[in-house]
């Protein structure tokens, strides 16, 4: 009898352990895609902010797609809270889709600035701009990564790729600003559409990332 009740406690050791291992997973995404969705936001706003100022469509689809990654951490976010390996996995694909999105309506600001193009100003912030959007994106991707590797979710780390690869992306932006400063204005609309054909790199490589994951893993 002594041993039964020894045994039933074990068993109810071993199954709290793993609510608690849950539980602990749920809140370490939660918390990664929180400050993921901060440090993306105040990016994108400082850049909104920027834009105001140089008009560069360069800087308008950086931004753009800065602001449709920063609401990525939103489904992402909701699996973790509800601990669900498939809401995860649809996350996943609410990443792509946002990413996908993203990159048409950037394609779209683009070819209308090659069609009606623009003088622009401030070029010292423009290139700031890139440079936030470098550093924002760089600490969000390590978030992410770091979190998504830990709690071994392909969702996350496919958005923390994704987030890196934006990073570079911004750098661009700096490269618009200094080729419009050496007098080649048409140089800001073909950035833009240099940074929107990356974008949809991001969205085919994070699609199949997320594929692959979905078809690794069953319910």
């Amino acid at each position: 009898m002594l041993r039964l009740v020894e045994h039933e406690h074990d068993e109810h050791e071993h199954s709290h352990g793993l609510v608690d291992r849950s539980i602990l997973r749920s809140r370490a995404g939660i918390r990664a895609v929180s400050w993921s969705l901060a440090i993306l936001t105040i990016t994108a706003l400082v850049q909104a902010f920027i834009y105001t100022r140089t008009l560069s469509v360069a800087l308008l689809a950086d931004l753009i797609h800065n602001f449709g990654d920063a609401l990525t951490a939103i489904p992402l976010g909701l699996a973790f809270f509800l601990r669900s390996a498939k809401g995860e996995r649809l996350a996943g694909l609410a990443v792509v889709l946002a990413i996908f999105i993203s990159a048409l309506v950037a394609l779209g600001q683009t070819i209308e600035r090659l069609v009606n193009p623009r003088t622009l100003s401030h070029l010292w912030l423009l290139a700031a701009a890139g440079a936030i959007g470098f550093v924002g994106n760089e600490i969000a991707a390590q978030i992410r990564l770091r979190a998504g590797r830990r709690l071994d979710s392909p969702a996350l780390v496919a958005d923390g790729n994704h987030a890196r690869v934006d990073g570079f992306v911004s750098l661009g932006v700096i490269a618009s600003a200094g080729l419009v400063a050496a007098g080649l204005g048409i140089a800001d609309p073909i950035v833009g559409l240099v940074i929107t054909l990356v974008i949809l790199k991001i969205t085919w490589d994070s699609w199949h990332t997320v594929r692959g994951a979905d078809h690794g893993h069953t319910d």
